[in-house]
């Protein structure tokens, strides 16, 4: 398992970690930002399969900022997965 640190723009979430393992997504956390949003959608994802996960978040808009927290994740995970 290889865990990710991920430092988002854009967005009230400051720090994002995570593990993949097999494709599969382990320990989303997110420092900052919704907390009851962004806890739901760490259990929602946990062993969740990591390239469609960045399909199903990547270009997710948080009130017209152009990202949001869950488009940051898509982009953390796609980043993870290119190295």
């Amino acid at each position: 398992m290889k865990n990710y640190v991920y430092k988002p723009r854009g967005v009230c979430s400051r720090q994002i970690t995570f593990s993949l393992e097999d494709g599969k997504l382990h320990n989303i956390r997110f420092m900052g930002g919704c907390p009851g949003n962004l806890s739901a959608i760490s259990k929602l994802l946990e062993g969740a399969d990591a390239q469609n996960t960045v399909k199903l978040l990547k270009g997710n808009d948080c009130g017209g900022r152009g990202t949001s927290c869950a488009d940051q994740l898509a982009l953390a995970v796609e980043q993870a997965l290119q190295e």
